[in-house]
């Protein structure tokens, strides 16, 4: 399997990306799907290996000019679990499965019970209990963020950061001066993983697996894309009608068991929650509300600027470059997005991350890359959170 990256100069050049899509199974990473593909834009995309000198020939013939990111994908994956012993202990600096995560959240609040606590918000459509963390010193009054990862099953650097924030909270309260005043002003919720169901398969049968891993009545197709089925716009724009495509939307606005659980929690919780970070990969972008409109948020002006902070902050450690803005204007209109629907609940400061890199991995960044990619991008979240605490609404 080869991952390709093509930029369509064109209308011409996109109609050739769509008859592609149409004619061969093509696995978009980068957008989506096919829909969003435009002129100028930089596609990245995974075709199977019997199908891959296809692909190549038919770019050629087109003059569609490409480049080939990853060769082989399959050693891509072997080389992604870097770690030499793969022993079955929960690591910061690799990649830990379902079960091992599962495990870590009960330990971490077990060893660390004045800061930590776990509840379960929900259950997963194969019946796997969603934990969720909260994080903070106990008092009064707290004001709270909520911060998400693993919305997409193949994107395993989100989970990993998840986890990286809730070590580093525990680990350097009453030593970092920034943090302890965080833990001791607000709390944090933490869900690690969003879509366990799906991050299970990636570990056991696919491992591009996006979506969740629900039935769909009347399709053979499995699985909703959770960060489509939230009610901001639903199913109007760069989300799918088809049970069969990675950007399908579900049959109806909290569809899936996972996206509900996460609503009603935020829900529930709207007078404390002040902000709402959500984290994905890749593409190193840090983006705000909206998604499912052109239209700019009310509160454009601030969130742009908090944006443009935490992405210097980001960059001060390794000079990793990110890109920020409105959704739909910096890379492509999507609706049903959890950042714009917790936007348009009244909760202010919402941002969407998209991790590490910009497509020399893509999906199988190494674990080597773990930690320096948690670090920045906690450089990020703390600022965002000092941030929210000076301006508390």
């Amino acid at each position: 399997q080869k991952v390709f990256r093509v930029i369509p100069q064109n209308d011409e050049q996109v109609g050739i990306i769509n008859t592609l899509a149409s004619n061969i199974q093509v696995d978009f990473w980068q957008p989506d799907s096919v829909t969003q593909v435009r002129p100028k834009m930089q596609v990245d995309f995974r075709v199977e290996a019997s199908k891959t000198s296809e692909v190549e020939d038919l770019l050629k013939e087109s003059g569609v000019e490409y480049r080939v990111l990853i060769d082989n994908l399959q050693a891509a994956l072997d080389a992604q679990l870097d770690s030499k012993s793969r022993s079955t202990a929960h690591s910061y600096v690799k990649y830990n499965n379902w079960d091992t995560i599962a495990a870590w959240t009960a330990d971490i609040a077990a060893q660390n019970p004045e800061l930590v606590s776990r509840s379960t918000i929900g259950e997963t459509y194969e019946g796997r209990p969603m934990y969720l963390l909260k994080v903070g010193k106990s008092g009064s009054n707290k004001k709270a963020i909520f911060i998400d990862c693993g919305f997409h099953a193949r994107e395993w650097i989100s989970p990993a950061f998840c986890q990286w924030f809730v070590k580093e909270a525990v680990e350097t309260y009453g030593k970092d001066t920034t943090i302890t005043t965080l833990l001791d002003k607000l709390d944090f919720y933490v869900l690690p993983v969003v879509n366990i169901d799906g991050y299970v398969y990636t570990w056991t049968t696919n491992r591009m697996w996006r979506k969740t891993r629900s039935k769909n009545t009347g399709s053979s197709c499995i699985g909703t894309d959770p960060n489509r089925n939230f009610d901001a716009g639903w199913c109007t724009i760069g989300a799918s009608k088809s049970p069969c495509d990675s950007t399908y939307c579900g049959s109806a606005p909290e569809s899936e068991k996972e996206t509900k659980a996460l609503a009603d929690f935020i829900r529930g919780h709207l007078s404390t929650i002040k902000a709402y970070l959500t984290i994905h990969s890749y593409s190193q972008l840090l983006l705000f509300p909206y998604s499912y409109t052109y239209n700019l948020p009310s509160d454009y002006q601030e969130l742009n600027a908090i944006a443009r902070v935490a992405s210097q902050r980001l960059a001060s450690l390794y000079n990793t470059k990110y890109t920020y803005g409105p959704g739909a204007k910096t890379i492509y209109p999507a609706a049903g997005g959890s950042d714009d629907w917790a936007y348009d609940q009244g909760i202010k400061y919402s941002f969407t991350f998209e991790l590490r890199d910009t497509g020399k991995y893509g999906f199988t960044l190494p674990e080597s890359q773990i930690k320096p990619t948690c670090e920045e991008t906690l450089l990020a979240v703390k600022y965002i959170a000092n941030y929210v605490l000076e301006h508390l609404y």
